[in-house]
């Protein structure tokens, strides 16, 4: 049977891979906002809210976001500046100014808003951030994000009543002393709404979930694809069970459960098997429930709540804890399909270069271990270098990450030849040699692919180089995953005529690339984004948990 939920702050312990409750009073039927009682379920036609009362309504509902992964050992502390104009998403913004900033953007905060007001509601827009993954946040500007939401929360309710909050987070954020920045920020504003206006909340998958985030709010709504394709559809559908909760009247009940076992990056694309399957094993448990949201973890967050995690809600706790409980044993039973995958550099090199002769289509190494969208910095050099060593002649790589270099490109002048350190400002090994300078730009452009189209990237001076014996480097001033061919035909390029595009990125490049590729390598160079998250330093993770897949006589805390 499952045990009792006690909210995680507040144990003295931690239970691992069991399913904790949390029950709400039960609900009162419903007829037409339940969220598969919509055309298309996930994504379909809005909801129609249905009157609770003689007279109508019109709902006041506030929106708004915060969004970090946070990679304990990344080398660089996240700062107030990196939420202000985050490369490829838009910047900061609060009040009026939100709505038409986030609007038409590849964000679920711009698929939540058109759905709530088709149902009528007059939207309160409070503050909306990201900051590219990157290491802790230091304190003072989460304090600072945190207070700005505070605030305009605060003004909302005193110019009338609040009837519900949307918030579009991650839930992979932690700074340097709150580990679970989410469920501290969800307290919070809950201590602001009180505990009976509804919140509903979209995440990441790779949130981290933990026990505070389920408690502080009525339902949660991840992204169900990595690529993150579906991130407007999952904004709608969270803005659907808003709206659900609301007509409702009564709070779901809810069944929590954390895994064992931690899932590799590369192993949690939901293209390809294992993920596949469990995406469909998930959509159909929830078919008879109000939701299940399932988040795949970050492992690379020092913290006891670091891993795999999901959410039940449904009208009656037993609904709910008898879905938790089925998802649960179909999970267990998959472990040993979520192991490391990732080749050593030059025996990628080698398999790409090989590959690659005769091949219809570009082969692609993903450089897992440097991805920015994982916390790397995208200025590390062992793929360039192997690349050069091994004479991947036509080979070009997106990109690296070095303000200096782009700078000193754009003063030598297209067609000039000059002596590069590049990269290696994170880990002191920069890649240096003579390149020639085949194309400059200035970083601005619309991004065109699955995940990227609404968005405009922003990534400061940029430059394609070459280094003998013709192999091609991207350089730009400012980090963003390399996930989209307009990075690269910005500056000339066109990906599917290369034969070997080595790319900076763990899955997502696969929504835009994989159609064209005709092989995909992840490689493992040195980087902070280990493929291997057990070979870490983890301290605080909880006791018991098996931080590689299948190792059950591995490394494991506790």
């Amino acid at each position: 049977m499952p045990r009792p939920f006690v909210p995680r702050h507040r144990q003295s312990h931690v239970f691992q891979a069991c399913l904790f409750s949390i029950t709400g009073e039960p609900r009162t039927s419903r007829s037409a906002v339940k969220a598969g009682a919509c055309a298309g379920g996930r994504g379909g036609e809005t909801c129609r809210l249905i009157a609770r009362s003689a007279r109508p309504v019109t709902l006041r509902l506030a929106v708004g976001g915060f969004q970090h992964e946070t990679h304990s050992f990344a080398p660089r502390p996240t700062i107030f500046a990196d939420f202000e104009r985050p490369a490829g998403f838009p910047p900061l913004s609060r009040g009026v100014a939100l709505i038409p900033a986030l609007s038409g953007s590849q964000t679920a905060l711009a698929g939540a808003m058109p759905v709530l007001e088709e149902a009528g509601a007059t939207l309160l827009p409070l503050s909306w951030c990201l900051g590219m993954p990157a290491g802790p946040i230091e304190d003072s500007a989460f304090e600072r994000i945190a207070a700005m939401l505070a605030a305009d929360l605060s003004d909302a309710l005193r110019e009338g009543k609040v009837d519900g909050l949307y918030l579009d987070l991650h839930g992979a954020a932690l700074t340097d002393s709150i580990p679970d920045a989410e469920g501290e920020l969800l307290l919070r504003l809950r201590r602001i709404l009180g505990p009976e206006v509804p919140i509903v909340i979209s995440l990441d998958p790779h949130a981290n979930l933990t026990a505070a985030m389920v408690e502080y709010s009525d339902g949660i709504v991840p992204y169900l694809t990595y690529p993150h394709v579906d991130k407007r559809e999952t904004g709608a559908t969270a803005a659907r069970l808003l709206l659900d909760r609301i007509a409702g009247g009564k709070p779901y009940a809810k069944a929590f459960a954390q895994l064992d076992y931690w899932m590799t990056l590369s192993s949690q694309c939901t293209m390809v098997e294992p993920m596949k399957g469990v995406m469909a094993k998930r959509a159909e448990l929830e078919k008879g429930i109000a939701a299940l949201g399932f988040c795949f973890g970050f492992p690379y967050a020092d913290f006891a709540d670091c891993g795999v995690a999901f959410a039940a809600y449904a009208e009656t706790r037993e609904a709910a804890e008898a879905a938790a409980a089925q998802f649960l044993t179909f999970l267990n039973g998959l472990e040993e399909r979520f192991k490391p995958d990732a080749l050593p550099v030059a025996e990628a090199v080698a398999l790409a270069l090989e590959s690659s002769r005769g091949a219809n289509g570009p082969v692609i190494i993903a450089d897992t271990q440097d991805n920015p969208g994982g916390g790397g910095h995208e200025d590390t050099t062992g793929l360039l270098a192997e690349l050069v060593a091994q004479g991947a002649s036509g080979a070009v790589l997106c990109l690296i990450n070095d303000a200096e270099s782009a700078a000193a490109c754009h003063a030598a002048g297209e067609g000039a030849t000059l002596a590069l350190s590049l990269g290696g400002k994170s880990d002191g090994m920069p890649f240096e040699g003579e390149a020639r300078v085949l194309r400059l730009g200035n970083g601005s452009f619309p991004l065109t692919g699955p995940m990227g189209a609404g968005n405009h990237a922003n990534l400061g001076p940029c430059a394609l180089v070459e280094f003998a014996p013709g192999v091609k480097v991207m350089v730009a001033s400012r980090k963003t995953q390399a996930y989209d061919q307009a990075i690269l035909r910005h500056l000339g390029v066109e990906p599917k005529d290369c034969p070997i595009v080595g790319l900076k990125s763990s899955v997502h490049f696969r929504a835009d690339y994989e159609p064209i590729a005709a092989r995909i390598i992840v490689a493992a160079a040195p980087g902070p984004v280990i493929a291997d998250p057990s070979t870490l330093p983890f301290r605080h993770v909880r006791p018991g948990i098996r931080m590689r897949a299948g190792d059950f006589g591995g490394r494991a805390v506790g």
